[in-house]
């Protein structure tokens, strides 16, 4: 696994062993998690979302603490996984960073407690997966709009986003900052730091 730009997430890029029946390979390792991370993934939610072309979801986050880590895949197709960094007070607040996701390269992406969380499907029947390290609780479940301007996310130009209307009704990364709804950056750290004392974002 590698860090991302974004502190907190990292991709993992598995060896894919192909030969005349298919192909095989590990989309997670506990040891080269923890060796990056810091700490042992934490399994209590599995997802699988299956999505038509040009399908936009997101940008989504929980309230800090507990949050919800997510560790994501696509198994069918292609999607463009883009993590956001929303947490107020972070040094890269704002800033966000694009993954392809596919069923070729098969790379996986962990996103830290805190962080947003988006994807477009490049493909019909586009299908991710992602171990969950909290249940989905939606009372303390929220989003940004994943067109706005503010944030500037680089979508495929050929697409035609689409929305869902919860999605589509979310506030801009501004207005989520004055209503209060954002995680703060220092108390991720606290919450980090718990998590994984001897890790990355641990001291």
């Amino acid at each position: 696994m590698r860090p991302l730009g974004i502190e907190g997430s990292w991709v993992f890029e598995p060896t894919v062993l192909p030969d005349d029946r298919g192909s095989f390979h590990e989309w997670f390792r506990g040891g080269a998690f923890r060796e990056a991370t810091g700490q042992d993934l934490v399994l209590s939610q599995a997802n699988c979302s299956i999505s038509r072309r040009d399908t936009l979801r997101g940008v989504h986050f929980a309230d800090v603490p507990p949050s919800q880590a997510k560790y994501v895949t696509c198994v069918r197709g292609a999607v463009l996984d883009v993590v956001v960094d929303i947490r107020a007070g972070s040094p890269t607040f704002g800033r966000w960073e694009p993954v392809r996701l596919d069923d070729r390269d098969h790379r996986a992406v962990y996103i830290s407690e805190g962080l947003g969380h988006a994807f477009m499907a490049l493909s019909d029947d586009a299908t991710v997966v992602y171990l969950c390290s909290e249940g989905y609780a939606p009372e303390r479940e929220h989003g940004i709009h994943p067109l706005d301007p503010g944030l500037g996310i680089a979508w495929p130009a050929e697409a035609t986003p689409l929305l869902s209307a919860k999605d589509a009704a979310a506030p801009t990364l501004a207005e989520a900052l004055r209503q209060g709804l954002l995680p703060d950056y220092e108390e991720c750290r606290r919450l980090y730091a718990k998590l994984r004392p001897d890790g990355p974002l641990g001291s």
